[in-house]
């Protein structure tokens, strides 16, 4: 299948319907989960939801998804740029195995994923968010140019901890982009 997008040392392609096992390894990993649900996703959930889901944002929202992320080696996880509420704000993110961090492939993905969202699907602002306390995530989205704008709160059922300390949005619009990288 064709590469949607290409750097030094990645390449991202569409998912098939075939990748279950490889999204089952990613979120097999209860600290790959840490921040996102506390514990691994159930194969099931995988195979009847989460594959659905990404595939139905291909058809539903072209250009936009949730990428495989491969280098020489093979799998490591994915990037996503996913619509939002506003058509001209896409919400980037990552989520990679364990024996993938450390390694700059977070940032050095975000950053093409920011670049594409910019010149390529002509949206005008790119946004991302985690948990007040996932320090890695917000190191990567300030290295990747995006700038903290906010911490606001969400009520869960079933609270992580951390979760009392909130939740962060980083942004960055396409002039500030612009800006920077033309210095």
């Amino acid at each position: 299948m064709d590469a949607y997008l290409t750097t030094e040392r990645l390449v991202l392609r569409r998912f098939t319907a075939d990748d279950v096992a490889l999204l089952v390894e990613l979120d097999s990993d209860p600290e790959v989960m840490r921040y996102l649900t506390g514990q691994p996703t159930p194969r099931s959930e995988i195979e009847d939801v989460a594959l659905p889901a990404i595939l139905k944002v291909y058809d539903e929202h072209p250009g936009l998804g949730t990428f495989k992320a491969e280098t020489r080696d093979g799998f490591v996880g994915w990037f996503g740029l996913q619509p939002t509420a506003d058509p001209g704000t896409v919400d980037v993110g990552y989520r990679l195995l364990r024996t993938a961090w450390g390694k700059g492939y977070a940032t050095e993905g975000t950053r093409a994923l920011i670049a594409h969202a910019f010149k390529g699907l002509r949206v005008q602002r790119v946004v991302a968010d985690t948990m007040a306390v996932n320090h890695r995530s917000r190191d990567v989205m300030r290295r990747s140019g995006l700038r903290f704008e906010k911490v606001y709160h969400e009520h869960f059922d079933d609270p992580l901890p951390g979760t009392e300390f909130g939740e962060v949005l980083y942004a960055t619009d396409r002039a500030t982009w612009e800006a920077v990288r033309h210095g």
